[in-house]
């Protein structure tokens, strides 16, 4: 370790892969492991993406591709952004990368300097924090409870922000909470911001379309808040691309073309098969998703009456993406089937050793209170494990 620096030392691995990954070799030895860890909808590529790439294959789209994506994907991405989100990028506001999470780490590199704070909504997507901190940056954690919806107020915002705040993370819908802010909650949240006209956005809108609300609002759509939002998104969870590994950024231009630079000396542009196909994704229009999201409601519907019936655990009704995370408090102090139980750490390893269900404890999401489950799997897998959880929580 004495050989390595500081940077990677003071890293931690994310929790969510590693319990994937745990949860892999515990099946390997052949124990019945049901993971409900990984974020990563259980659907195939749709056909017609899938006959895009094809087609790109057969035209030998096969050379290096421009840094910051192929022009006509950019274009694209522009319309997408008009149709979905009424929010007016030109190309010069577009930047493609090799996943969501690398336009993240771009904007993080070129806008914090050491000592900047970054506001971090609690639950946070894991890698959030982690990101935040490599870039220099100091994460300043806001508290939520299930009884918020896990939504931070107007009124937190401002007791957070400092003369060091740079900017504010957060996703909607949320990973881990699957919460949806709401026009009127997002431009709440902007009153307080345009008192502070230095703080930048980056609003995750990964999930955007599995979202069981009803409605969306992108931040960048409310007055005045175009100019200082980077707007992420990409289409590993709506379109099931997850392996194809494109993500994208809307940002002002100065922001676009820092993250072009930085990207253009790590890994250049993104894969030029993959690009190919997200045009015909980013073209599609969203219905063709709808059975998709469908589904994803109806397991949302059941694993919550599910969990209903488990005395101690608690959980709000989550309007997006594919999680739950009830709060299991609860049993903290308590000693089960002689496993003593003192924080969430401690619950989600049990269940992984008694129940066989591999889940994420919520301390790597900012909330040591809770534990997410992933309901991107079949309803009998669903099903199966709610029993088991129920039993050994007995």
């Amino acid at each position: 370790m004495n050989h390595l620096s500081d940077r990677i030392n003071r890293l931690s691995t994310s929790q969510t892969l590693a319990m994937a990954a745990l949860a892999r070799e515990l099946k390997a030895q052949g124990k019945d492991i049901i993971s409900l860890s990984l974020g990563e909808p259980d659907f195939n590529t749709p056909d017609f993406i899938k006959e895009a790439a094809k087609k790109a294959i057969d035209e030998n789209y096969s050379t290096y591709t421009p840094v910051d994506g192929y022009a006509d994907l950019k274009e694209a991405i522009c319309r997408k952004f008009k149709r979905d989100n009424n929010l007016d990028y030109t190309p010069a506001n577009i930047v493609v990368s090799t996943g969501a999470k690398q336009s993240l780490y771009n904007v993080a590199q070129v806008m914090l300097n050491d000592g900047d704070e970054v506001i971090l909504p609690a639950p946070y997507w894991v890698s959030y924090y982690e990101i935040i901190k490599m870039s220099g940056g100091i994460p300043v954690e806001v508290p939520t409870t299930v009884e918020s919806d896990f939504k931070i107020t107007p009124e937190q915002l401002e007791k957070a922000i400092t003369p060091k705040t740079k900017m504010i993370w957060y996703s909607s819908p949320c990973n881990p909470s699957g919460s949806v802010y709401s026009r009127e909650e997002m431009t709440a949240l902007a009153k307080v911001l345009e008192k502070h006209p230095n703080i930048f956005v980056v609003a995750d809108e990964i999930y955007e379309h599995i979202n069981f609300s009803g409605t969306f609002c992108s931040i960048a759509s409310i007055p005045g808040m175009f100019e200082r939002t980077v707007t992420v998104n990409g289409v590993a969870k709506a379109f099931a691309m997850t392996g194809w590994r494109i993500g994208y950024i809307g940002a002002p231009e100065f922001i676009a073309k820092a993250c072009t630079k930085m990207q253009g000396q790590v890994t250049s542009g993104a894969n030029s098969i993959a690009q190919r196909a997200t045009i015909t994704a980013v073209d599609a229009d969203p219905s063709v998703l709808n059975g998709m999201v469908a589904a994803f409601k109806n397991r949302r519907n059941l694993v919550v009456g599910l969990i209903k019936e488990i005395p101690g655990l608690k959980l709000n009704v989550p309007e997006g993406a594919f999680y739950v995370f009830p709060d299991v408090s609860s049993f903290f102090g308590k000693t089960l089937r002689g496993t003593e139980i003192k924080n969430a750490d401690d619950f989600s390893m049990y269940l992984l050793a008694e129940a066989n269900v591999a889940t994420v404890t919520g301390d790597a999401f900012g909330n040591p209170n809770c534990i997410r489950l992933s309901y991107a799997t079949s309803e009998e897998l669903l099903t199966e494990a709610l029993r088991r959880i129920k039993e050994v929580l007995a």
